[in-house]
């Protein structure tokens, strides 16, 4: 068993795939101009910027979640955090990845005391209506979290909940809210000094899609009993194997590196993230996001309309083996695969062997799911690579906070990496505010319409 994360990318080049994929010597003279991208990086963090990278070695932050998850946050039965995109899908996969499965479900003995956890990521009212009106809500912590505290999702949520609470306790409801936000300035700040609300920071800096490793996941998975301590110094780890500018010794720059090429020059813009563990799915929920808001850009940093970007897609092994891995097997030469697999689960299943002359199903017994699991695994990245398809594998030593820590990081420092080859700003979204806009307008002129597109035809309608 690996002791670190593994990149296998011998299914990225061409001698593996039959003259497809990438030339060896062309991602040779990609390691050269990766030095320079690594110097560029470098500066900046020097400089004080991609301030992402600096969490995983703040101690003081640490004792502040360790102090109150300890302390205040023991007193309650359930945490529920209010947010969206990057302020709750980084939440959503710590969870999946480091909790025992059914976490939700278990009695309070079975774990350990700690609290339920529910992450409300969207506004749909048949959802979140009969989630409120189930909770116990005198035993029941509200964690808003909006660097802003003007997303609207987030601060609808936080209105309804926060009515809710003023019914339920006359005498104040401040104990049952945590903001996390802005350190200095934005309403969620400003309400949390003049009330006296529990509040901890999101580094100005860090954008959402980089705050998984901020207050934003870290308060969450340590008042659920998450060791954040271990996920923080997996990713310094991480950190530090991606300082080298030497491409083969650097995984983020490798994977970053790889994907870039496969995009521009061999015509796979869709990027498959195809986790082999149930628990590992939420990362590529996450990943999706990570991918494709910093690096889907009309401009370039100079200016000029490129509309670049690849396409994030999640996938699920062995689940999608029988849906979307006929496509990837037999249809366009446009995507490449990264597989991510455990090399070692916290538990495992034994097949009975009942059936050993059936010639069906009779060879099954006496393995195990995970040894299955991870034999489809192998199977289809033979089974892609064959067909001449573009792809890798991502080993994980096992499914602890560790390993959880540094691919979280691996992936947040190639999408800096990533950005540098594409040649675009990978910390805005640009692309997300017109409908932001749109929308506070339309809710401040109640009656209003969204403004026509020309023409303002009603031909293109069905009724």
């Amino acid at each position: 068993m690996p002791d670190r994360i593994l990149l296998d990318y011998n299914n990225m080049v061409s001698p593996r795939l039959g003259g497809r994929g990438l030339d060896p010597a062309r991602l040779a003279a990609a390691a050269a101009r990766f030095r320079a991208i690594q110097a560029a990086v470098e500066r900046q963090r020097a400089a004080g910027g991609i301030a992402f990278l600096q969490l995983p070695y703040e101690t003081e932050l640490v004792e502040r979640i360790r102090a109150f998850a300890d302390g205040l946050g023991q007193a309650f039965d359930t945490v529920v955090v209010l947010g969206i995109g990057g302020s709750a899908l980084g939440t959503s996969a710590l969870a999946q990845a480091l909790l025992p499965p059914f976490w939700n479900e278990r009695d309070a003995e079975a774990r350990d005391y700690y609290p339920r956890l529910y992450v409300l990521d969207n506004i749909d009212p048949t959802t979140i209506g009969p989630f409120l009106d189930r909770l116990d809500l005198a035993r029941t912590l509200f964690n808003v979290v909006s660097k802003s505290g003007a997303t609207a999702e987030t601060m609808a949520q936080f209105l309804i909940v926060r009515e809710r609470l003023r019914r339920a306790f006359e005498e104040g409801d401040r104990g049952h809210l945590i903001f996390t936000t802005d350190p200095e300035k934005g309403v969620l700040r400003d309400l949390a000094r003049a009330e006296n609300i529990a509040s901890l920071p999101i580094p100005p800096g860090v954008g959402g899609r980089f705050s998984v490793l901020s207050a934003v996941g870290l308060l969450p998975a340590a008042l659920v009993g998450i060791p954040i301590e271990r996920l923080l110094r997996g990713a310094r780890e991480m950190d530090e194997r991606c300082r080298s500018d030497v491409l083969e010794e650097n995984p983020a720059g490798l994977f970053a590196t790889l994907q870039y090429l496969a995009h521009l020059e061999a015509g796979a813009s869709i990027h498959v993230l195809m986790p082999y563990s149930d628990r590992l799915y939420g990362i590529a929920d996450w990943f999706r996001q990570l991918w494709a808001e910093s690096l889907g850009k009309r401009l370039d940093r100079a200016g000029r309309e490129v509309f670049r970007g690849p396409t994030p897609v999640k996938a699920l092994g062995a689940t999608d083996q029988h849906s979307q891995v006929q496509l990837y097997m037999e249809g366009p030469f446009d995507k490449t695969v990264t597989l991510l697999v455990p090399a070692e689960v916290p538990e495992d299943v034994a097949v009975p062997d009942l059936y050993p002359g059936t010639a069906a199903f009779g060879y099954l017994g006496g393995h195990t799911l995970a040894e299955l699991l991870r034999t489809e695994a192998k199977a289809t990245a033979t089974a892609l690579a064959r067909h001449g398809r573009m792809n890798l594998t991502l080993e994980l030593p096992a499914l602890g906070p560790e390993a959880i820590g540094g691919l979280l990081m691996l992936f947040q420092i190639a999408t800096v990496y990533a950005g540098e080859w594409y040649d675009v700003n990978a910390f805005d979204q640009p692309g997300v505010e017109l409908g932001k806009e749109l929308t506070g307008a339309l809710l401040r002129r109640p009656g209003t319409e969204v403004p026509a597109l020309d023409p303002p035809d009603r031909r293109w309608i069905c009724e």
